[in-house]
C-alpha cells in the first residue's frame, strides 16, 4: 500500500520540478520516512526497465537541493543531473541546485487526491508553503 502511493506521487511531480525523498512521504502520509521513499524507488530500477518507464524516478532528490543517489546499477548521478538538466532545472557540476527554485508545491485539489489525512495537509502546507 505504501510503496503504491509513494509511485502514485512521484507520477505527481510534474515536468520542470522536484520534490525531496522527504516531501514525498510526507504527502504519502509517513512522516521522517525519506529512507523509505528512496528504498522504494531503489528497488523499482527493474520495474522501470520493464516498462514502467512513466515514474519520475530523477525528480526525487535530496532536500539540500542535492543529487545524492550513490549509484546503482541502473541509475547514476551522472544520469539524474542529465535528466533534471533536460527539463530546465540547473544543475551546477557538483550536483546541487536550488531546490526552493523548483519545489513541486501540489495545489490544494493534488493534495487531497494523495488522500492524507488533515494533519498531513496542514504539516505540508506549514513545511513546504510558509
Amino acid at each position: 500500500m505504501i510503496k503504491k502511493k509513494v509511485l502514485k506521487i512521484v507520477q505527481m511531480i510534474p515536468y520542470g520540478k522536484v520534490a525531496s525523498y522527504g516531501q514525498v512521504a510526507l504527502m504519502a502520509g509517513i512522516p521522517r520516512g525519506a529512507r523509505m521513499v528512496g528504498q522504494i524507488l531503489r528497488n523499482t530500477e527493474e520495474d522501470i526497465l520493464a516498462g514502467m518507464d512513466d515514474l519520475p524516478w530523477w525528480r526525487v532528490i535530496n532536500n539540500a537541493g542535492r543529487i545524492s543517489i550513490k549509484g546503482t546499477k541502473y541509475h547514476t548521478p551522472l544520469m539524474q543531473k542529465e535528466k533534471l538538466a533536460a527539463e530546465g532545472i540547473e544543475v551546477k557540476d557538483d550536483l546541487t541546485f536550488d531546490i526552493e527554485k523548483y519545489r513541486f508545491r501540489p495545489s490544494p485539489d493534488q493534495l487531497g487526491k494523495m488522500g492524507l489525512d488533515d494533519k498531513f495537509i496542514d504539516l505540508m502546507v506549514e513545511k513546504f508553503f510558509i
